[in-house]
């Protein structure tokens, strides 16, 4: 017996199977499998719903808010995340593009090296810098005839916050550097153009996105850094970072504290959003 080909029409397979990205899955209702993760909900929101709750009144925040220390601490941030952010980037793109274009000898090796400061405990990372640039570090007798002291200086905050926030940039500098096709290069090359010329009208506005999304997180990073910084630069007042003034806050003033709180999580709010936006605009739903 001979079994006839069933024709399906087009029209019928893609109303059977055809499915939107948002909608597929496993289990009719979401909302049940998410009841599975109410915990980690929790844990995640219970903690942020505190801190606007539960802070100092609004009133104390705007009196802590134009505060002097407030400013200075601020303002202090804003210079050592801004000098370490550009570092990331000056350094950090020639060796993104490098990893993101060419097969080299050891290269799994500085992949790993580079990828070290995202998993490596902030205790570990300060004492760490302050093995290598302290007075008694192995690089001591190198910064000596230059009376470099770096240890407990405003340098150290910036070397501490380059060091735990490169490796965000460089990570996503080289995912942009990876989306650009190199025959557009190749054909640029044939053309004439030089290599530098290809690399700032090409490379660079086709990774533009992931060169800026790597410049965010490695910005945010290196702003809300504490631990590197407490360990390798201190906690002495006139150098004293956003983190490191609410840790002291604990102590002394807790309006402080919660201020300069509630304005990383306006940061950090800003951040994750302005991310997320970008990858829905670079992989939009079909």
């Amino acid at each position: 017996m001979k079994l006839k080909p069933v024709n399906v029409s087009t029209r019928a397979m893609s109303g059977a199977w055809r499915c939107r990205r948002t909608r597929w899955g496993l289990f009719k209702n979401p909302w049940h499998v998410l009841a599975l993760s109410a915990p980690l909900l929790i844990l995640v929101l219970a903690p942020l719903v505190a801190l606007l709750l539960r802070g100092a009144s609004p009133a104390r925040i705007l009196a802590a808010a134009g505060s002097s220390h407030i400013h200075q601490v601020v303002s202090f941030s804003l210079w050592t995340s801004g000098a370490s952010l550009l570092v990331a980037i000056l350094c950090g793109t020639p060796l993104a593009y490098v990893l993101a274009r060419h097969e080299f000898r050891f290269k799994r090796v500085i992949e790993v090296l580079f990828d070290l400061p995202m998993v490596l405990p902030p205790a570990v990372a300060g004492l760490a810098l302050l093995l290598a640039f302290g007075r008694q570090g192995i690089l001591a007798p190198l910064l000596e005839p230059f009376q470099l002291r770096l240890a407990f200086s405003s340098a150290a905050v910036v070397i501490a916050q380059t060091f735990v926030s490169a490796p965000f940039y460089i990570r996503a500098a080289r995912a942009g550097f990876e989306s650009v096709n190199p025959r557009l290069e190749q054909v640029a090359a044939t053309m004439g153009a030089a290599p530098f010329v290809i690399f700032t009208r090409i490379t660079v506005p086709i990774a533009f996105p992931g060169l800026v999304a790597g410049a965010v997180m490695a910005w945010a990073r290196a702003l809300g850094e504490f631990g590197a910084t407490l360990m390798f630069a201190g906690n002495f007042t006139g150098r004293q970072t956003m983190p490191l003034a609410i840790y002291g806050a604990l102590e002394s003033d807790l309006n402080v504290g919660t201020t300069l709180s509630l304005m990383l999580l306006a940061v950090s709010c800003a951040v994750t959003s302005s991310l997320s936006m970008a990858r829905s605009n670079r992989f939009p739903a079909s």
